[in-house]
């Protein structure tokens, strides 16, 4: 998922983050109708796309989708529009302040190496090779964002996907349990892409970029382990 904002107001109102609902904003626009509506992108646009992964063969069996390289392309569509709605200057300024959250990976997982029925990715890379491959994707793919003028860029962990009830429906963990392997890999996946961002740090220390790691992954733990501490909850 790829969610493109300008204002802290913004983040309120994307799909991505539950705050917009709470406060009665409205969700930003999925890439999809900003063109046949003529709804307004200034304030940003969600280029999310259910199934799709970093690699463009992820969640293929599930249907249309647009993989993350779609959806860079899909921003470059939404950038001509705003070529047409601001000077050359004030455009530089506005992609400067945007911040890019990007949440992928998980279908790369659950929807790509997890299923060796439909993809041969699990008999032909152990976890950590395998994910040597959506990480190298993902940095060029974030290096061609950063060319486009974007400057800001909050980049989510994969979450621990063997807590999900996809995962949990394969009865290979005890009830009450998460997939233990399942999150072993996720882990797997998120060492690099820490270090991939301590890495683009490094290269790119002029303009105002930053690039940050969002470990949600220790974020959902703490939660499903100490569910109380966040309020009351219901236990299915």
């Amino acid at each position: 998922m790829m969610v493109i904002t300008t204002t802290l107001n913004s983040l309120a109102k994307s799909n991505c983050l539950p705050y917009g609902d709470l406060i009665g904003l409205p969700p930003l626009p999925p890439f999809a109708i900003t063109f046949s509506t003529g709804r307004d992108i200034l304030n940003g646009v969600n280029y999310a796309s259910a199934a799709a992964g970093i690699l463009d063969e992820t969640g293929k069996y599930l249907g249309d989708r647009y993989a993350l390289s779609q959806q860079i392309q899909n921003f470059t569509s939404t950038l001509s529009q705003l070529k047409t709605q601001m000077e050359d200057k004030k455009l530089i300024q506005y992609l400067a302040k945007s911040l890019v959250i990007m949440n992928v990976g998980s279908n790369d997982c659950i929807n790509n190496y997890l299923l060796p029925s439909m993809y041969s990715t699990s008999f032909n890379y152990n976890p950590k090779d395998y994910a040597d491959l959506p990480i190298k994707s993902y940095t060029e793919q974030l290096s061609v964002l950063h060319g486009l003028g974007l400057r800001k860029f909050l980049l989510a962990a994969v979450g621990p996907l063997g807590c999900i009830p996809n995962q949990l429906a394969t009865g290979v963990a005890p009830p009450g349990k998460c997939v233990s392997f399942v999150n072993d890999m996720v882990e797997i996946f998120n060492m690099p892409l820490k270090s991939t961002v301590d890495q683009l740090n490094k290269e790119h220390t002029q303009n105002g970029t930053v690039f940050v790691y969002g470990n949600t992954y220790k974020a959902f733990f703490d939660l499903l382990n100490n569910l109380t501490s966040y309020g009351k909850y219901i236990d299915i």
